[in-house]
């Protein structure tokens, strides 16, 4: 069995709902991804038109339009010339590594506004009823001085482009979780652009997390019903190799507390009572865990026993850490430093998908 190492950690009294009981010990004992030892290139995520760069990733769970039950959407940020922030195409990739284009978004065609045009984040999810939301940070020119507000941009579940969702409070929508409720459904969504462009390199406290409550309409795309800032206070900032360094993954644990990825302090942080609270929470979130083998986390999910699984951009590592903050032996992909991004778990739990950057492959570990 992997080794664990503890470290101190500053969870607080509002967090202690979702520490493990005695009666979870096998879930603490024994990581998800310690049965995994393997890892196999599905495919390239690279299309026709050369987009690279490979951000956001998500399983199809089940068949409408386009959409296959098993199959993975992966969206570019990057386009052929390698500017970040100009990547336009999601890719529908099978589990033999048959690769199809699920959408290519031309910004001069969108139905409503996304300030700046489109620039595929890792904020990707699939809605009830086969909607696929996208986030856009864009850029003009792949420089993080050029970059604008952007949007959520809002596909049937063909590929075609039926809204967007814009304005306050979204600003640089740069990751996505999304919990379906039955009658619709909630999207929790990090924004990396409030005040980091005239910051510069300089972090600025400004990061958020903002829940968005929609519900389909046939045919018609989505109805929101509100728009919160559910968190702030996260540290961001610019950079040259990355364009935008701020609070990325968000996955929701069965306690009602959503994890964050705080990519710039090398920390996972928690937003107790995520679907319901009516204040933001402050200072960045609660910290669960921090340092020890996380290493600039990126995507995040959370794993069939309810640990938050993270993908290090520094090295290239997958973490496991409990939710008080204990982290298990990390796996290394190999993908190096700014190899990693977007990962899932995969269908029947049957290992990890995510992205590598390095060579723009979708890849499992199993």
């Amino acid at each position: 069995m992997p080794s664990r190492r503890h470290f101190s950690t500053t969870i607080a009294t509002a967090l202690a709902c979702v520490a493990l009981t005695p009666g979870a010990a096998s879930a603490f004992d024994h990581p998800f991804i310690g049965q995994f030892h393997s890892i196999t290139s599905i495919a390239s995520t690279v299309p026709a038109n050369g987009d690279v760069n490979p951000y956001g990733i998500v399983t199809v769970p089940g068949s409408a339009g386009a959409l296959v039950r098993g199959n993975t959407l992966v969206s570019n940020f990057n386009n052929e010339e390698n500017l970040q922030g100009t990547g336009t195409t999601i890719v529908q990739i099978t589990p033999a590594g048959a690769l199809s284009v699920f959408a290519k978004i031309k910004p001069s065609a969108l139905p409503g506004p996304c300030p700046g045009g489109v620039g595929l984040t890792t904020a990707l999810a699939i809605l009830p009823g086969g909607y696929v939301v996208v986030g856009s940070l864009p850029t003009s020119n792949g420089q993080a001085a050029t970059a604008e507000a952007g949007c959520l941009i809002v596909l049937d579940s063909w590929g075609h482009v039926v809204q967007t969702i814009s304005g306050p409070p979204i600003n640089g929508p740069w990751d996505m979780t999304v919990v379906d409720q039955g009658y619709g459904a909630t999207l929790f969504v990090t924004n990396v652009l409030n005040g980091t462009v005239a910051a510069g390199e300089t972090p600025t406290d400004q990061g958020t997390v903002v829940r968005i409550r929609v519900q389909p309409r046939f045919r018609r795309g989505l109805r929101v019903t509100s728009e919160e800032v559910i968190a702030e206070g996260f540290p961001e900032r610019t950079d040259p190799a990355a364009l935008v360094v701020g609070p990325t993954g968000v996955g929701l644990g069965e306690e009602g507390t959503l994890y964050v990825a705080d990519t710039q302090d090398s920390r996972i942080a928690a937003v107790p009572g995520a679907l319901y609270r009516q204040t933001p929470q402050g200072e960045g979130g609660i910290t669960v865990a921090t340092g020890g083998y996380l290493n600039s986390p990126l995507g995040l999910t959370i794993t069939p026993n309810d640990d938050i699984l993270t993908a290090n951009g520094g090295d290239g590592n997958l973490v496991e850490t409990t939710p008080v903050g204990a982290e298990f032996q990390p796996f290394d992909t190999g993908a190096g430093g700014g190899g990693l991004f977007g990962l899932t778990v995969a269908p029947r739990n049957q290992g990890v998908l995510f992205v590598n950057d390095t060579n723009n492959t979708l890849e499992l570990l199993h």
